[in-house]
């Protein structure tokens, strides 16, 4: 019984040993793939995270900033009151509102949430993420900004300057950027040959001119009035622009609705 017994232990002990070789292999794997799964991704520098709102959210009283600010970013922009989301020039910053281009609710749920009083007021005023925009562009509605990200709200010019401003604000504030908002700005950012914004007039669609006319003849006869170039946020409608053509400029100064 003996020898039996022994000879039965050498017989499978090859085949214990690799039973023992491939549970440990399969642990290692597994740790292996909690630990994986558990680093954060990240995306040109930033981490990829989904948007956490740690605290409650007020932004008059977390994130102040003056009015005179205004007055900054039109000096910024060399004294020109100008809306780099559509192109649109305005005659005095009372036309305008002032933009946060990471919005501040967006800001505070990718991680100013859990930030010092001072950190926040810095990302309210800096320069850097302040523009100028229309109401009806800045403000809550189906069409609006408001407190949008780059994934929900791209704007219809200028989108290479946008996304890389979305990426220098949020790396400079240490934010996050959900995957989807990661996978927008890349769309983005990877076609771009550079990232300034022009400050001119410039179509959403590239100058044919049957596509100015579906864009901005409203009532369909073949022309674009001022009222029709206002409305769509154009005017001044300078010579370039594709809508010009279908206008009248009446003293051929190259400018139409000033």
């Amino acid at each position: 019984m003996l020898r039996l017994k022994h000879y039965y232990v050498e017989e499978h002990t090859p085949s214990l040993e690799i039973t023992m070789r491939h549970s440990i292999t399969f642990l290692f794997l597994c740790l292996f793939s909690i630990c994986s799964c558990a680093a954060p991704s990240t995306w040109r520098g930033l981490s990829v995270e989904l948007e956490h709102r740690c605290t409650l959210y007020d932004k008059k009283e977390q994130y102040p900033y003056p009015q005179s600010v205004e007055d900054e970013i039109v000096a910024s922009m060399g004294g020109v009151v100008y809306g780099p989301y559509t192109g649109s020039y305005f005659d005095n910053d009372g036309e305008t509102d002032i933009e946060h281009i990471v919005a501040a609710s967006e800001g505070h749920d990718s991680g100013l949430c859990s930030a010092s009083a001072n950190k926040r007021r810095r990302f309210a005023t800096d320069l850097l993420n302040l523009t100028l925009a229309s109401p009806k562009v800045n403000r809550c509605s189906f069409t609006g900004k408001c407190g949008k990200d780059a994934a929900e709200w791209m704007p219809s010019i200028n989108k290479c300057w946008f996304a890389e401003r979305v990426r220098l604000i949020k790396t400079k504030y240490d934010l996050s950027v959900d995957q989807a908002e990661a996978d927008s700005l890349e769309a983005v950012l990877s076609n771009c040959p550079a990232v300034g914004f022009e400050m001119q007039m410039v179509s959403v669609v590239t100058g044919e001119s049957s596509d100015a006319l579906e864009m901005y003849d409203r009532n369909k006869n073949g022309r674009i009035t001022c009222s029709e170039a206002r409305a769509a946020e154009i005017v001044p409608v300078r010579r370039g622009h594709p809508a010009y053509e279908h206008m009248r400029d009446g003293d051929g100064d190259g400018v139409v609705c000033e």
